[in-house]
């Protein structure tokens, strides 16, 4: 668990980490140098679920190995599923990581929503319905890694 009390945010008692794949851990489908051993470090202090439509079919083979749960949407509808996925956590105990267009509703339900801007860019949807904009998924998780970068980001 991570616990931490921003001022004019309120506390913070995230369990969960529910991240996208495509545009936020990796580029072209493949994971960025650096993330494996974040995502590794945060496994132990939040379950890590991975969510995504794994746009270029790369997401089970790149995260084999890691303690993560991973969930390959399917379907119409992928901003919704997402969105539902967080609900279903408890939204109130998730941080949420994400890119896309299809990630602004998980975005904005999760506790904090982090928007990033790695290669593959940002949906501006994405952005607006995020609590921090990063320039890259390894900031996004290193944000979590050194809480209070989150305190110092989010105090009113």
């Amino acid at each position: 668990m991570l616990s931490i009390d921003i001022p004019g945010f309120g506390p913070v008692r995230a369990q969960h980490l529910v991240t996208d794949f495509s545009g936020t851990l990796a580029t072209d489908g493949v994971l960025i140098s650096g993330i494996w051993d974040r995502l590794t470090a945060i496994s132990r202090i939040l379950q890590v679920h991975v969510v995504s439509s794994d746009t270029f079919g790369t997401a089970a083979k790149e995260l084999r190995g890691m303690d993560v749960s991973m969930h390959i949407l399917s379907g119409v509808g992928h901003d919704r599923q997402k969105e539902d996925y967080v609900r279903a956590l408890g939204p109130q105990t998730v941080i949420a990581i994400g890119n896309g267009k299809n990630d602004r509703r998980m975005l904005k339900a999760a506790r904090i929503g982090i928007a990033v801007l790695e290669g593959e860019g940002c949906a501006v949807n994405a952005s607006s319905g995020a609590d921090i904009l990063v320039r890259s998924g390894a900031d996004a998780l290193d944000l979590i890694l050194h809480p209070d970068r989150l305190r110092a980001t989010l105090r009113h």
